[in-house]
């Protein structure tokens, strides 16, 4: 009887470890593999032969594992090179995978990550290779195309609204209250920015304004929405992305030191809520501004985790290990919202080759006509994933 491997890679999310058990506990039951191993630290410690047997593991510390979060497996964000350069480390991988008599490889993780998957499974069909690759998908940004959502951004978006409006109430407790603007990730999209617009309070939005990187940022408008806003109401809430950019396309926070770079050419950004912070007290709208960087607790929530991003996350892992024992490769398990009264999902195959280096973004009409906020659509995308979950307080002083 053969083994398979799975591995994760890129930045890690609450439910994560939710998906490695998934293939684990579903080939308990199913016994498609004799053992399950695991790279520690992905493709990176694979190569180094780094691995452990998680069938070997007891049944409790895998219970353990699926509510752990952040990547319990260890992560990277190593680029493989294009085999058609150089194919070292991919014939050193694939005599690795021949010794352990291992022919599937799963790996979970967000866009560069299924990149490996296309270059691994493009390499093994070439070189006529008995090695299935299966990609399971991940990431708080809920970037990835083809799919509905990614597991991991439920979670997170879940974070987001619920600290969205406890900070808001914390912003309005005086009679000459300031701006609070709170700063979430999202490199290229705003689908975690958005998920702010679900913070409802007597069933009303409490951001006044969302911007996401999908609209270029004016500083010009941004001042003049907020300086209205606030001769209005004595107060403002401010959402916004950590990747907005300016109409060329610039990112208006990226930080000025050289080398901020990742192995995949990405830009180490942060900074945008002092940045806005900055632009207001200059302008002289008020120096009572406050911002917060949620930061990697967007990541690693699992206190607040959602329960339907839990189960999906689980799901995609179980769907994995089904379709690489059907002969599937070269593809990453990908989510579909069935249609009807109450939410419920399955999953599809869809191409990895299609998923990597591609990016789906919050649709345009999602966003409002002014281009700082969110519609009733976007919001009713992302309720349903964070459990139909928003706090309900009560006060007195408004």
């Amino acid at each position: 009887m053969s083994n398979c491997i799975i591995a994760q890679s890129g930045g890690p999310t609450a439910v994560i470890n939710a998906s490695v058990i998934g293939v684990v506990e579903e080939n308990f039951k199913k016994g498609f593999y004799e053992n399950v191993y695991a790279g520690i630290n992905g493709i990176e410690g694979i190569l180094n032969k780094k691995l452990v047997n998680l069938s070997e593991k007891s049944k409790e510390d895998l219970q353990h594992f699926r509510f752990t979060p952040s990547s319990g497996l260890g992560s990277c964000r190593y680029k493989m090179k294009d085999f058609r350069e150089n194919d070292e480390e991919y014939i050193k991988l694939f005599n690795l995978l021949k010794e352990l008599n291992i022919d599937t490889f799963f790996y979970v993780g967000g866009n560069d990550s299924m990149d490996t998957v296309a270059k691994l499974s493009e390499y093994t069909k070439i070189n006529n290779i008995p090695v299935k690759v299966i990609g399971i998908p991940k990431t708080i940004d809920n970037d990835l195309p083809l799919t509905d959502h990614t597991p991991g951004f439920g979670s997170a978006a879940k974070l987001i609204s619920t600290l969205t409006l406890e900070t808001y109430l914390d912003s309005s407790v005086y009679t000459n209250n300031g701006i609070f603007i709170l700063e979430t990730m999202g490199r290229d999209t705003g689908w975690l920015a958005a998920s702010a617009g679900a913070s409802k309070l007597n069933g009303k939005q409490v951001a006044d304004f969302i911007y996401l990187p999908e609209v270029a940022f004016s500083t010009e408008k941004f001042l003049k929405d907020v300086e209205e806003k606030f001769k209005s109401q004595n107060q403002v809430y401010i959402v916004a992305s950590e990747g907005l950019r300016d109409k060329d396309g610039r990112f208006i926070s990226e930080t000025p030191l050289s080398g901020c770079h990742d192995n995949f050419g990405h830009a180490q950004l942060g900074g945008v809520g002092n940045y806005l912070k900055n632009i207001i007290i200059n302008a002289g709208i008020t120096k009572r501004v406050k911002s917060l960087e949620l930061g990697v607790i967007q990541r690693c929530s699992m206190h607040i985790a959602s329960k339907i991003d839990l189960d999906e996350a689980y799901m995609v892992g179980t769907a994995a290990l089904n379709y690489a024992n059907e002969g599937h490769t070269g593809y990453m398990v990908a989510i579909k919202r069935n249609e009807s009264l109450n939410y419920e999902s399955s999953t599809f195959l869809a191409e990895a080759s299609n998923v990597a280096n591609n990016i789906k973004y919050v649709p345009i009409n999602w966003i409002n006509e002014e281009g700082n906020n969110v519609t009733e659509e976007a919001i009713n995308y992302i309720t349903p994933l964070i459990d139909n979950y928003i706090p309900s307080y009560v006060r007195f002083n408004k």
